[in-house]
């Protein structure tokens, strides 16, 4: 059993090449599903959990913080997918550069940051929504609303959301596109009026003390916000149902992080300036601070927009995590029958389903909390994994075609390495157990079922009597 053979990189091209997913994304749409999937959970949800716990007002410097170290690692992310622009984004960089055990492993943490992480926005939106409809005069049973960890039944409202979002994504790649570009606008003008609305109250007092955690409060607070930058590595597993990925892809990824990270930095200095941090430990901080301050009608037009915000982060993760499935699955590592293609709707609809089922049962069963961190973990070890990747097709394959190359390659990737662990260091050490549990089950699983139905290893193994 080979675990470090390698997918060459013209069988990595040539699955990219290939149509059957069709290609109807241009740089527009991966910037607006960039937006759609990074503006959401941080702003709407996360921000005021780490401002209380962690952070304090200092959650703005946690903020920049994460922003640089996604700053290296979009870089990095957006050589390989204008090089590489197949399906599975961490996972298929990984298969060709550092063999097919770790892009198991990759490919296994992908699964635990797109699933838990939608599983986790979801459960933010069920929150919002059942705000504003408290707000109108129209209470839901406490039994239908919550987990039951926090003494109810089950979570339906998120349950509903991420099974309305699983037959869309069925139907296809362009109509949720279509919806998902509609409530970006919605969730835009919303921030914009929050800000617009609470700016004038901001009191600079609440900033004091500005790091009532001390520094490590900002690499902590970093740690839990660094869901809210998730969104650009879903963009990459989008390149094979993109137009000009070569050209595109860094595009969106680069373009959409910027946007972002402007906006989350504003959000975040505003809330923390209105309330104290020690209000803001609640799932819904930013109609709470616009109810704080009088503007009852103005939190509900913003809850609609952070519902309109947190339903296209949701969209982005399950639609990511069906290509990550779809990538593995064709190359023989799952069952073969996930990747299945509908031959009218052109989507993976037997992993679309299989993926909503999942998250729709862990977000109406699973604290957000907890969910939340083991999301976070998962996704710095494929930053940390696809950083190196870079390097090391740099020194194997250096004449491969890179239409976008990072600068400094040598200096930034190691630099994203290093972000991304001093991050998952700060992380609570309950949540490194339950990675390390995960990544063992991971291992298993490849050893019981991938390693033996892997087309790579059954190619190797007739092309190795004929040698």
């Amino acid at each position: 059993m080979n675990l470090t053979r390698k997918k060459s990189v013209a069988d990595v091209m040539a699955q990219s090449g290939g149509k059957a997913l069709p290609r109807n994304l241009g740089a527009f749409d991966l910037f607006l599903m960039g937006i759609g999937v990074i503006i959401g959970t941080g702003i709407f949800v996360m921000t005021g959990v780490a401002a209380a716990t962690y952070a304090g007002p200092g959650i703005i410097l946690s903020f920049a913080f994460s922003a640089v170290a996604c700053a290296f690692i979009c870089l990095a992310y957006s050589e390989l997918a204008a090089a590489l622009p197949a399906a599975g984004s961490s996972y298929a960089y990984s298969y060709a550069a550092a063999g097919e055990f770790m892009a198991w492993l990759v490919g296994w943490n992908l699964i635990l940051e797109y699933t838990v992480g939608a599983s986790a926005v979801a459960a933010g939106w069920s929150a919002y929504f059942v705000g504003i409809l408290k707000a109108g005069g129209i209470e839901l049973p406490h039994a239908l609303t919550a987990v039951p960890h926090d003494g109810g039944i089950v979570n339906l409202p998120a349950v509903l959301i991420i099974a309305f979002l699983t037959f869309l994504l069925v139907l296809g790649v362009r109509e949720s596109m279509r919806l998902s570009r509609i409530l970006v606008f919605i969730k835009l003008g919303a921030i914009f009026l929050f800000l617009l609305l609470a700016t004038p109250h901001v009191t600079p007092r609440n900033w004091v003390p500005f790091l009532p955690f001390g520094m490590q409060g900002i690499t902590a607070g970093a740690a839990i916000i660094f869901l809210a930058y998730i969104g650009f590595d879903s963009l990459a597993t989008a390149a094979e149902e993109t137009k000009n990925p070569q050209r595109n892809m860094p595009i969106g990824i680069i373009g959409s992080l910027v946007a972002c990270t402007v906006l989350y930095m504003a959000v975040s200095a505003v809330l923390t300036g209105v309330a104290p941090y020690t209000e803001l430990n609640n799932a819904e901080p930013v109609t709470y601070v616009l109810r704080k301050i009088g503007y009852n009608f103005g939190s509900a037009v913003v809850g609609v927009g952070a519902i309109a915000g947190l339903t296209t982060v949701c969209l982005v993760l399950i639609y990511a995590q069906t290509r990550a499935f779809f990538a593995m699955a064709r190359d023989g590592l799952i069952p073969e029958g996930i990747c299945k293609v509908h031959p009218k709707f052109g989507t993976p609809h037997v992993a679309t389903i299989f993926v909503g089922t999942v998250i729709a049962l862990i977000s109406g069963f699973t604290p957000i909390g907890i969910v939340a961190e083991m999301c976070n973990i998962g996704t710095l070890f494929a930053f940390i994994i696809t950083s190196a990747c870079v390097l090391i097709l740099r020194k194997t394959h250096p004449d491969l075609k890179r239409p976008f190359r990072c600068p400094a390659a040598w200096v930034i990737a190691p630099l994203a390495i290093i972000c991304s662990l001093i991050i998952m260091f700060s992380l609570p050490g309950a949540t490194w157990v339950r990675f390390v549990v995960w990544s063992v089950l991971g291992a298993v699983v490849y050893l019981v079922y991938g390693a033996r139905h892997s087309k790579l290893g059954a190619a190797d193994a007739v092309a190795a009597p004929a040698e």
